[in-house]
């Protein structure tokens, strides 16, 4: 693992997150990221924007994609509604023979390589928690760490963005956070021809028709405001190829598509979502701007 000394200190440093995510979407939205992390002058900083949408609608995948673009590692650390501040900052373990060993988180080990931090889920994070990170959102751009002792100062290069999921299990931010994420950028539900590349890019195996059926569904859901996302999709499309390919192997009668896809439909959003399943007009409801 690899270390870097800090005031006197050993730290070993975080490894980057390499996945294989790629951003179907709307490229206003990765222009809109891009803007945010631009640095138009020698005395300008990069903004802080936060990614608010839906659970499912792809705002970590917009922001890592966003990342790699611009040639970057990218760090993810999942906010959660324990996380401390030693666990964004650096946190100290037992090495050999009882000697405290020092880690830096991925965020702060994105601040001292230059790379892009994601807090992902950041309104799932208490208040303390925040407030550990506000001179790193503002014109000082350091953090410190009480139980390390030690000053961390941002590379001129760190960038840093946060997910937010538009729901009612979360923490509100306190004003002097609030104030310093910005701009907010808000990720929607993709359109239809979006949903079905989406789909398509993730289970390229996957018979077209089974794919159209799905990105049929999800549309009918939007539009009576259900918060169903192509996370879904992707779930049920995988259930349904799984039971269709165990059947297979037994010799069992074959499923017509419409029973295997309602079937999976049921077992990852429960029977309240099979009304979106059958084909017919969408119910009432407008849909998500």
């Amino acid at each position: 693992m690899q270390t870097t000394r800090l005031e006197g200190i050993d730290v070993a440093l975080a490894h980057p997150d390499d996945l294989a995510l790629e951003w179907t979407g709307r490229e206003d939205l990765v222009d809109q990221l891009l803007a945010a992390w631009l640095v138009v002058h020698e005395k300008d900083l990069p903004l802080n924007p936060r990614l608010i949408g839906k659970p499912g609608v792809g705002k970590t995948t917009l922001a890592y994609a966003t990342a790699k673009r611009m040639g970057r590692a990218v760090y993810l650390f999942q906010a959660t509604l324990d996380t401390r501040p030693e666990d964004l900052l650096i946190t100290p373990v037992v090495a050999g023979e009882g000697k405290i060993r020092y880690v830096a988180s991925s965020l702060v080990t994105a601040m001292l390589t230059g790379g892009v931090a994601i807090l992902d889920e950041g309104n799932r994070m208490s208040e303390k928690s925040w407030a550990s990170l506000a001179p790193l959102l503002d014109s000082r751009r350091t953090i410190e760490s009480i139980v390390a002792g030690v000053k961390v100062r941002a590379h001129p290069d760190f960038r840093f963005v946060t997910t937010m999921n538009d729901d009612s299990s979360t923490f509100e931010l306190p004003e002097y956070i609030h104030s310093r994420l910005t701009p907010t950028i808000l990720v929607d539900f993709p359109e239809e021809d979006e949903e079905l590349a989406i789909l398509q890019g993730n289970l390229p195996f996957a018979d077209d028709e089974l794919l159209r059926w799905v990105t049929r569904f999800l549309r009918r859901a939007h539009e009576a405001d259900e918060a169903y996302t192509v996370r879904d999709g992707i779930s049920i499309a995988r259930y349904a190829l799984k039971r269709a390919a165990l059947r297979q192997g037994k010799l069992q009668v074959a499923a017509s598509l419409d029973e295997r896809l309602a079937e999976a439909v049921r077992a990852v959003l429960g029977d309240d979502a099979l009304r979106f399943a059958a084909e017919k007009e969408s119910p009432k409801g407008p849909r998500r701007t």
